[in-house]
């Protein structure tokens, strides 16, 4: 080979290497501006933007991913109790989840504060206390000695069904008392009450339709009745940050809520075509679907809300304490961060939050 062939060669060489180490490098680059978002929900009605961005993610036409960027990635995961969603954000393997008030109460007292900020609200009501329909229980005296159902030992439900038994004066226990409270899986109570088991249940959506229509209930109260000071609203569902993740990725939290703001009103605008694609995704999670009517019935007692009613969630860790599931009266104080949310609603011409 003469010098001007091997002069030839080497530059051909040279510029593979050079294009192969500037894709290398681009590739790498890409790599690095990717940003992942781990975020939680439940396979519930009550949890439904989480639903719902799921199975659009799932579809491939992902209500969050298209108003996050193109180098955005969100990865979902379903769990079926707050403790369990609270504590993956407490272990840094999620950095937002869809939560009832309670667990997000917990951690956040767990953490002394360093870990959880609720970042926006999701859901107001749809809790009830349901008992049987053959007239045992009539009045609020009749609960002397019976069996009540809640969905979880201190999740909101059973804090708050507590609460209201001893109202009314009676004795509540972790054990017994002058009512038995018994935390039980929402799929076990409606087996129980069918068989009679049960005299009572304090439940949330769907599952209070379904102890209607599916075991012959009465609803003897809505937990809204409860709420006279803001006009029957109370918090059932928020979205919840890690600090992590908010003081890492601002910019990301910002427009993960303002896209949680925009479906929550896409949601009640627009409230059958949500059902629907609530209804596709909790059989893709679950293997099953709501029945139509059910799900129309639940989705009723129901508010999709940005708003956190954050005085509800005060009210709620008061009674907690006050029942003695926290030891000492919770400081909230730095609980809520709503920056994210107040910039979303002023973009969108909505009354801010305080």
């Amino acid at each position: 080979m003469n010098r001007s062939s091997l002069r030839f060669g080497l530059g051909v060489v040279g510029c593979s290497l050079a294009a192969l180490t500037w894709c290398l490098s681009s590739r790498a680059s890409s790599a690095a501006a990717e940003s992942v978002i781990r975020v939680g929900h439940f396979p519930n009605v009550t949890h439904a933007q989480g639903v719902i961005g799921h199975g659009l993610s799932r579809a491939g036409q992902g209500w969050f991913e298209q108003r996050l960027g193109t180098n955005v990635v969100i990865k979902w995961f379903v769990y079926n109790a707050g403790p369990s969603a609270m504590e993956a954000i407490m272990t840094k393997s999620l950095d937002l989840s869809y939560v009832g008030p309670n667990p997000a109460i917990n951690a956040y007292l767990k953490t002394g504060g360093k870990d959880i900020r609720i970042v926006a609200g999701a859901c107001s009501g749809g809790a009830s206390l349901v008992v049987q329909g053959d007239g045992r229980i009539k009045t609020d005296a009749d609960f002397k000695g019976v069996r009540v159902a809640t969905p979880q030992l201190g999740n909101t439900q059973d804090v708050a069904a507590r609460a209201w038994l001893m109202s009314k004066g009676f004795k509540v226990t972790m054990t017994g008392g002058d009512v038995l409270v018994i935390p039980t899986a929402n799929p076990d109570q409606l087996t129980l009450f069918q068989k009679g088991d049960l005299d009572a249940v304090w439940t949330v959506e769907p599952w209070v339709t379904r102890l209607v229509r599916e075991a012959g209930g009465k609803i003897y109260l809505e937990e809204s009745s409860l709420w006279l000071d803001t006009h029957g609203r109370y918090v059932t569902t928020h979205l919840v940050s890690s600090v992590r993740f908010q003081e890492r990725q601002p910019a990301l939290l910002e427009k993960f809520v303002a896209a949680h703001v925009e479906l929550t009103q896409w949601i009640q605008d627009h409230p059958a075509q949500a059902q629907r694609l609530l209804s596709q995704e909790l059989e893709a999670e679950m293997g099953r679907s709501l029945a139509d009517d059910t799900l129309n019935q639940a989705w009723s007692r129901l508010e999709f809300t940005h708003d956190p009613v954050r005085e509800t969630l005060v009210k709620s860790a008061e009674d907690a304490h006050r029942i003695g599931f926290l030891r000492q009266a919770p400081d909230l104080s730095r609980i809520y961060s709503l920056d994210a949310l107040n910039t979303a609603l002023r973009a969108r011409q909505l009354p801010l939050v305080e």
